[in-house]
Parts: structure tokens; C-alpha cells; sequence
């Protein structure tokens, strides 16, 4: 089981070239990617995003990449020629102006002037950079989700300790539902000696009556389900990626103990549905940070 919050940070240090990745991710729904890196690796975000989903499929995760090239690579330099035209056309208007003053205007007098010339930063990646690059982004992803790991066991720990108080409380509700009926039986036996007084109760009206209530609180189908959720939220939480799956079943859980509460008509045993409800809540809460 893994959390969907998590930070990893991976390194690449080689022959001048210094990379660093940075990875944080947080819960959501679906895999959403952002990536902050120098321009020069702007053709490279689908390789990035690629190596984010084989090891992420759900959760928000922002990567933050900074690179230090120190390597010694010839410049590339382009030239603004509209600007070096301009500054051309400003010195005939001037020689123009004053034709007395010399025009002492040269090729290397204009790659001088501002904006002219323009060094080129942002060349392709080359190999080494590419491997920089995957190299990094592979081991922060296997940091991120290392740390991930250690935190999903700490909710698989959490959400199994809840799923054994559901247990118990399932368990007492099905100590408790035997007795209502009989319960109901005595209570209503008493209202009609009280009603009728020395009159003969009629028997089978009565039992009639207490069959109908039996049917109507039966809870037996409800609990039923309720001890083979628990036996497949074990079962699923030994698996890898479960997020969906226990999110599927959370909502099933909390459809019946919201039954076992509307037919229950028992103090005892809505008092216990709502233990239960509030479980229940809490693992979904918890489930909602697992991948």
C-alpha cells in the first residue's frame, strides 16, 4: 500500500554536469503532472511525464529540476540584424547631418552595441544530458516512493485497527438483534393487557404482529455483508495499488450501517451503527490519501 504523499530527491553529479530532480506529491483523484525545469529540457517534459506514470497513477506531483552544465562547449552566438541595421542607419544620418565628423563605425564597433549581439543558452540536450536527466527523475521517483511506502503502511496500520473495531461492534450488534424481537413481544403483550385489562389477549394477533416487526428490523442480510467487507478490505489492503478499490468499499460499508441504523428500531443497535458509521468515516478519510 502506498500514500499518495510523499517528497523524493534524486541526483546526477558527472563529468561537470550537476542535475537535480525534485518530486512532491499530494492527494488527488488522478494523475496530474507538473514539471519546472530549464528550457533546455522543454522538448523533453513527455519522457519526464512518461517516467512519472510507470512508477505514479494517482496524485497530484509537482517535479522541480535545476541543472549546472560546467563542461567547457563552444558559445553560439546569434546576431539581431534589424537591430545592427538600425544602429547602421543611425550613424548615416548622422554622417548625414555632419558630414565633417568622421564615421568611424566598424563591424566590431557595432557587435558592441547593446542588444546586437546575442549569446544562444538554450541549445539542444545533448546525451549526457538526457541520461543526467532520466537518471534523476528514476531516483527521486524511487525515493518518492520509498518514503510512500513507509507512510501507506502506516495507514494500512491505522485503517486494519479501525476494521477490527468495526468487527467487534458488528459482532455486539449481532449479540443484540436476537433480542428485540422478544423484547417487542413482552412490551406489546403488556400495552394490550393494559389496554383490555382482564380481556383474553388474542395469541396469534400478537405473533402476527411480532412476525411483522421481526421481518421489518431483520438485520441478519445487512450484517452478513458487513463481515464479508471486513474480510475483503484484509484481503485487499495485501495488494499493491488499492486506492479505488477501498474507496469502492468504504461507500459499501457505509451503505449498511446506514440500513442496519433506518431497521434496527432498538436503541442499543443504533447506537452501535452510529460507532460504526463514525469508523467508517475515518478509514474513508485515510482511504482518500492511498494510491
Amino acid at each position: 500500500m502506498l500514500s499518495m504523499t510523499g517528497y523524493g530527491k534524486g541526483e546526477y553529479k558527472v563529468g561537470g554536469v550537476e542535475l537535480t530532480c525534485e518530486i512532491k506529491t499530494v492527494n488527488n483523484r488522478y494523475l496530474d503532472v507538473n514539471v519546472k525545469a530549464p528550457r533546455i529540457f522543454t522538448a523533453y517534459e513527455d519522457v519526464i511525464r512518461k517516467l512519472v506514470r510507470e512508477k505514479l497513477t494517482r496524485g497530484h506531483a509537482d517535479l522541480y529540476i535545476s541543472l549546472k552544465d560546467k563542461r567547457e562547449k563552444a558559445s553560439a552566438f546569434t546576431v539581431d540584424l534589424a537591430v545592427a541595421g538600425a544602429y547602421v542607419a543611425a550613424a548615416n544620418t548622422l554622417k548625414e547631418a555632419f558630414p565633417d565628423v568622421e564615421n568611424d563605425l566598424t563591424l566590431s564597433s557595432i557587435l558592441r552595441y547593446p542588444e546586437v549581439l546575442k549569446q544562444d543558452d538554450v541549445a539542444a540536450a545533448d546525451e549526457e544530458l538526457i541520461t543526467a536527466l532520466t537518471t534523476a527523475v528514476g531516483l527521486a521517483l524511487d525515493n518518492l516512493n520509498a518514503m510512500r511506502a513507509v507512510e501507506g503502511k502506516k495507514l494500512e496500520e491505522d485503517m486494519l485497527a479501525r476494521v477490527e473495531i468495526i468487527e467487534k461492534t458488528v459482532e455486539l450488534i449481532e449479540q443484540r438483534a436476537p433480542k428485540i424481537q422478544e423484547e417487542y413481544r413482552e412490551k406489546l403483550t403488556a400495552k394490550v393487557k393494559d389496554y383490555l385489562s382482564a380481556a383474553q389477549v388474542d395469541e396469534g394477533r400478537l405473533l402476527t404482529e411480532v412476525a411483522v416487526f421481526a421481518d421489518k428490523s431483520n438485520i441478519d442480510e445487512e450484517l452478513t455483508r458487513l463481515h464479508s467487507h471486513i474480510a475483503q478490505f484484509r484481503k485487499i489492503c495485501k495488494e499493491g495499488i488499492v486506492g479505488r478499490k477501498l474507496d469502492f468499499l468504504v461507500q459499501e460499508f457505509n451503505r449498511e450501517a446506514n440500513t442496519t441504523c433506518s431497521k434496527s428500531n432498538d436503541v442499543e443497535i443504533t447506537r452501535a451503527g452510529l460507532a460504526l458509521k463514525n469508523e467508517i468515516e475515518k478509514i474513508r478519510e485515510q482511504v482518500q490519501n492511498v494510491e
